[in-house]
């Protein structure tokens, strides 16, 4: 494999490492990241929990986490080769004596590899737990060293923009903000990191890359499964809070920011947190002309019955699970470009996709009776499940006749390229051991995320739907969202 860079020494305690996360993702990319050969030579991965395992027990665990959901599965001498660095470490987040325990494990490590390791700090916990587990490390000296110590937090990166800043505040009174890295998955997949080069590295589409060509942009994230066994945490959070101030606002920013001077992570992260500052605020009275919410109510979803977001949760309430919103970035590049984002569960499927709408040519030259077959150019920038780009464009239909027809131009990454694209945790681990912040969120770009939809929430808390279930399990979410579209001209595209 070329270009492989290897990590220094590495140390990697995982709070929470007994819980879903860990078992999923966590361990299954440190395992894939080892077969590939980018895992440290020397480096050691702590699992910390509550439930009295042995290291073998663990491993074994951590096992059937890898033969379930690893992209790759190795041999068995492969996995007992890696899991003889894997350990773990019977603890408690809120005795201090964990945190002692671990600075032992850190002390033994720079004996075993003869050098001072990297330390990383995987916060897989509760929000609940954030502060408390905050202080502990920074009060235990255990993270004095800027240079080597880091801390990756998961998101949901507070509750709104209030408790966001307390937990900045908190975490600069001990970590630099250098040391801090708040993960979110989305951006390491290869398809929205392709977002950059699809733009940058292609003269062919930057220059019609503003609001002279560029009608409008949607970008949808949907599912189509409900809230399952999450309802606790869902319910207390909603789609808006759980997708869109994440997941979608990344992909706006990609789309949208400006081009950095270089490929390097302050550069984007600046350019990312421009688009979130001029992106146009909510006054209270704005809210209900910008955005919409919706809750999915029992039905059918792929021939089965399906129970309705209320009866999964066991409660009446006024959670959304389906929000869609209208924004406007004023600048010079996007002024009167609108950007539709929508992001739900139950819908018509699991999709995640950036259309990027062109408006029609300034005058039609062709014969009059082509104008019902002419459509305007679209590029679209597929996710997930499937990733990709297809650009729509105009052909001439076969015959004598001059009749037009849309046609398509496409890039699959399967068919284009044979080796399994590694999946988002295996690119965001391997950019922590190497101190590579690119693809995480800097405090500043998190609060303007927050401070944006704030607004919205606060309007939402203050007058309760009405409506509520208000669209069907399969369905593409409330007829409220397509009017909210609809108005401008515009239709969803899928």
């Amino acid at each position: 494999m070329n270009n492989i860079i290897k990590p220094e020494p590495t140390i990697i305690f995982i709070f929470g490492g007994s819980g879903d996360l860990a078992n999923r993702k966590l361990i299954p990319a440190l395992y894939n990241l080892w077969l590939d050969g980018y895992m440290p030579d020397k480096f050691r991965v702590v699992g910390m929990g509550r439930t009295k395992y042995s290291d073998a027990e663990y491993r074994h665990e951590m096992n059937g986490g890898v033969n379930d959901f690893s992209r790759q599965k190795g041999s068995k001498e492969s996995w007992l080769e890696f899991s003889e660095n894997v350990k773990y470490l019977v603890s408690d987040v809120m005795d201090k004596k964990s945190y002692t325990a671990m600075g032992k494990m850190i002390d033994k490590a720079e004996k075993d590899f003869g050098a001072h390791p990297n330390v990383i700090f995987n916060l897989a916990i509760a929000p609940g737990l954030m502060d408390d587990v905050v202080r502990h490390l920074g009060e235990s000296g255990i993270c004095r060293d800027p240079e080597c110590t880091r801390l990756v937090i998961e998101k949901p990166f507070g509750h709104d923009l209030k408790s966001a800043i307390a937990l900045n505040n908190l975490l600069k009174e001990y970590f630099d903000e250098s040391q801090i890295y708040r993960i979110d998955h989305y951006l390491g997949k290869d398809a929205v990191q392709n977002i950059l080069v699809f733009r940058f590295a292609n003269l062919l589409f930057e220059p019609i890359w503003n609001n002279n060509y560029i009608e409008h942009v949607q970008i949808t994230v949907s599912e189509d499964i409900g809230v399952g066994d999450r309802g606790g945490y869902y319910d207390k959070s909603g789609a808006l809070r759980d997708m869109i101030q994440n997941h979608v606002l990344q992909l706006l920013c990609f789309t949208a920011m400006e081009p950095p001077v270089s490929f390097e992570a302050e550069g984007i992260r600046n350019r990312k947190t421009d688009v979130l500052r001029a992106i146009r605020r909510f006054k209270p009275e704005d809210v209900a002309e910008n955005a919409v919410r919706g809750q999915y109510s029992e039905g059918w979803s792929k021939g089965d019955k399906a129970k309705g977001y209320r009866e999964e949760v066991g409660k009446e309430t006024d959670t959304e699970t389906y929000a869609a919103v209208k924004l406007h970035i004023d600048n010079w590049r996007w002024r009167g470009v609108p950007f539709y984002v929508r992001s739900g569960k139950r819908m018509f499927g699991k999709t995640s996709v950036i259309t990027i709408q062109f408006k029609s040519a300034p005058h039609q030259v062709f014969p009059e009776a082509t104008a019902t077959t002419v459509k305007p150019n679209r590029i679209t920038i597929a996710i997930a499940p499937d990733t990709g780009i297809k650009i729509r464009f105009q052909s001439k239909r076969p015959g004598l006749d001059m009749m037009l027809n849309p046609v398509e131009m496409k890039f699959n990454y399967s068919e284009t390229y044979k080796d399994k694209q590694p999946e988002a945790y295996e690119t965001l681990l391997h950019d922590v051991m190497t101190a590579d912040a690119t693809l995480f969120m800097r405090s500043d770009e998190v609060e303007a995320a927050w401070a944006l939809l704030t607004p919205i929430l606060e309007a939402w808390e203050k007058n309760p739907a009405y409506d509520f279930p208000n669209y069907e399990p399969g369905s593409s979410g409330p007829k409220t969202a397509d009017a909210l579209i609809a108005k401008d001209g515009f239709h969803w595209v899928s």
